[in-house]
């Protein structure tokens, strides 16, 4: 019994001319992540991604399934055995791989679809026949076709006749890199993790920009930030996470600036220097976690002078979702347990008592002035190393910047 993964996808169907990219860009990815769970033919037809172990091959199906429902672009995936086009091998494989997929069910009901319209078989009749298989293999059974425990399905397709029962949910989304690149702006909190997940999902790849504020935030932090990007990389592929200090930009801030302005303008300083990331890393936007009105940084006001100094696109798709939502996704892409560890990050140093909610921009530029920020953003610059974190967690290097 030959078994295999069939993998669906959602929106790329309507991609029209365009759809071969997409779909081009989905199978790479397929492949790539199946390079470490043994040796599989990845091919596609009729809408369909076929992941099929080599003759002979040691693979780790269940392994590959884990790795499949994480590929954005895939909306489901079934785990099918296949055989030839004739009713009696298809009798013969229903009986046999079917039943223990029905193990705990009550109910069932069969559905056919017959792609390839010259089997003699009308869709109905597949499905009466092999019901009748199932219904004699499993006599605890009943049929409901309005309300299954279990939908067993058969497909007579180019290839072969597949049939599965039941279909794991995926990722959904477009594929990696199908939308550009983008700098996540990534903290130790909950919420830029979540941003970085939701734009990968809409096929944007990432690279991560963190700022650290050594001896004001400490290893553990900047450690904990690293474990975020892996799980995050479990998604969306390696994330090369660039590390930029503030130390000694916050600290002049604090000594020449009024305290209520402080996180305004580091926040406009860590845009300045992400937006120089982007440009040097070609991303064509920045992804922040923000969301409207959560932090007296993040009222309307506040996003807008936080824009102002920035020309690249920001996206901040948390942005109109309040903290239960977010935490939502957080815990679906398991990130909740590692975001709420108690590390510092350096938007906590030095935090003003009242900070602005509704600054004007005129006089957040008057405080800048203050300061002579040239210098301060090229020591800030200076400092940037890389770490290139894998989806398992590893990191493949840790160098300084050339």
């Amino acid at each position: 019994m030959k078994e295999l993964l069939l993998c669906k996808y959602g929106e790329i169907i309507l991609k029209g001319a365009n759809r071969a990219f997409f779909e081009n860009l989905l199978c790479r990815e397929l492949k790539f992540r199946a390079a470490r769970h043994g040796d599989f033919s990845i091919y596609r037809s009729q809408s369909t991604i076929y992941i099929e172990p080599k003759e002979d091959a040691v693979c780790d199906i269940d392994g590959m399934l884990e790795s499949a429902l994480k590929v954005f672009g895939i909306v489901g995936v079934s785990r099918a055995a296949v055989c030839d086009k004739d009713m009696d091998a298809i009798r013969t494989l229903a009986r046999e791989y079917i039943p223990q997929f029905l193990a705990g069910a009550k109910t069932f009901k069969c559905e056919a679809k017959r792609s390839d319209k010259s089997f003699p078989l009308s869709s109905p009749q597949i499905s009466a026949e092999i019901g009748g298989v199932l219904l004699s293999a499993c006599p605890r059974l009943k049929v409901d076709v309005n309300n299954p425990d279990v939908v067993v399905r058969i497909e007579i397709r180019e290839y072969g006749a597949y049939i599965h029962a039941g279909q794991y949910k995926g990722a959904g989304g477009m594929p990696l890199g199908s939308n550009g690149k983008g700098l996540l702006l990534l903290s130790g909190g909950i919420d830029s993790p979540v941003a970085g997940w939701m734009m990968a999902k809409r096929g944007v790849k990432l690279e991560a920009l963190h700022f650290e504020s050594y001896p004001y935030t400490s290893e553990q932090a900047r450690d904990k930030v690293l474990d975020l990007a892996g799980i995050v990389a479990g998604w969306s592929g390696s994330i090369r996470v660039h590390v930029i200090s503030l130390t000694h930009l916050q600290e002049e801030l604090k000594r020449c600036c009024e305290e209520d302005y402080f996180t305004l303008l580091l926040r406009r300083a860590m845009m300045r220097l992400a937006e120089r990331a982007a440009k040097e890393f070609e991303c064509g936007a920045l992804i922040t976690g923000e969301s409207v009105g959560q932090v007296a940084s993040q009222t309307m006001e506040a996003l807008a002078v936080t824009n102002s100094v920035v020309s690249l696109p920001v996206f901040r798709p948390c942005v109109g979702m309040d903290k239960e939502e977010i935490i939502q996704i957080a815990r679906k892409i398991d990130t909740f347990e590692t975001s709420i560890l108690p590390f510092e990050d350096c938007c906590t140093v030095f935090t003003p008592r009242h900070p602005r909610t509704r600054p004007e921009l005129s006089k957040v530029e008057a405080q800048e002035a203050l300061i002579d920020w040239e210098p301060l953003l090229e020591e800030a610059w200076a400092s940037m190393y890389h770490v290139n974190v894998r989806p398992d967690g590893s990191r493949a290097f840790w160098q300084k910047r050339d």
